[in-house]
């Protein structure tokens, strides 16, 4: 079976993508599918004796116009220690990169869905001296604004998930650029708000030559989270997810969007459809690169 760390890619009209991976975390089992008892999403993945399951860390590479694009950058290698070993990861982004062929000093554009810290830990470095810099040193970064602002308050019920050092020095030096609201980011990249998982969450839309892919992000984490009711504890907004979830599906299933989730291993992207009891499945694409 094909996974992320096989680097698969694809045309989508002039541009080509590439799945990128930061490897392998383990995540709470009832944490991911919040209310869903576990007897029913263990027949889809099996938990570890610690009651986890494993997630991918998705990032894309774009190649467009001439420019590289990198969406996410994983978790990073500034995970404190006890994190680390809670998710048993080791970070690996870097190394993908350069086994795709590119150096990270030649990336232009980084785009965040979200200020989570497995969405842009690899957004700056821990250098060998133990200071932070930014990881790409010649790309501008975009996110929304108002995500930004509501990981600086620090609120006690998702503070964890927002490390400053992944984003703050990036506004300092004036390489990450703050968005008020939906709009284009380059020809053919644009970000959509979809609000749920956080109230700002952005998916990114990829649009070349009539055909469409959408980075969609933690409002579906993974191919397991296609029922609108299997939203996760970790979604501040559950009623806007499943809301928003409607919205996508009504866009992308006719529209025959190329799906892209961030957490899913084991299937990267892959087209949805309604079966005749209109149930959402994900049909893995019969050809990569």
């Amino acid at each position: 079976m094909k996974t992320a760390l096989d680097r698969p890619a694809r045309k989508l009209g002039d541009f080509e993508l590439t799945i990128l991976s930061d490897g392998l975390y383990y995540a709470d089992g009832g944490a991911m599918f919040g209310v869903v008892p576990k007897p029913l999403w263990e027949k889809k993945i099996q938990a570890d004796e610690r009651n986890r399951i494993p997630c991918g860390t998705n990032a894309v590479l774009v190649r467009a116009f001439g420019r590289i694009v990198l969406i996410e950058t994983g978790i990073g290698n500034k995970l404190p220690e006890k994190l680390a070993e809670i998710y048993s990861f080791r970070p690996q982004l870097l190394q993908q990169l350069e086994a795709a062929g590119v150096r990270r000093q030649e990336v232009e554009v980084v785009i965040n869905s979200h200020l989570h810290f497995d969405h842009c830990g690899w957004n700056t470095f821990l250098n060998e001296r133990g200071v932070v810099e930014p990881t790409f040193p010649n790309a501008t970064y975009y996110v929304q604004r108002a995500e930004w602002e509501h990981g600086c308050r620090q609120l006690e019920r998702d503070r964890v998930s927002y490390i400053s050092d992944n984003y703050d020095p990036l506004l300092r030096n004036g390489q990450m650029r703050l968005l008020d609201g939906e709009g284009d980011i380059m020809p053919g990249i644009s970000a959509v708000i979809y609000p749920g998982h956080t109230r700002n969450m952005q998916a990114i839309m990829l649009e070349s030559e009539g055909e469409t892919a959408c980075y969609i992000s933690d409002l579906l984490p993974t191919s397991w989270h296609l029922d609108l009711s299997w939203v996760m504890a970790y979604d501040l907004f559950p009623l806007e997810t499943i809301d928003s979830r409607k919205r996508f599906f009504q866009q992308a299933i006719p529209g025959k969007w190329l799906t892209i989730f961030t957490h899913d291993h084991f299937m990267p992207w892959a087209f949805l459809e309604w079966d005749e009891r209109g149930k959402v499945l994900a049909k893995r694409p019969q050809v990569d690169l």
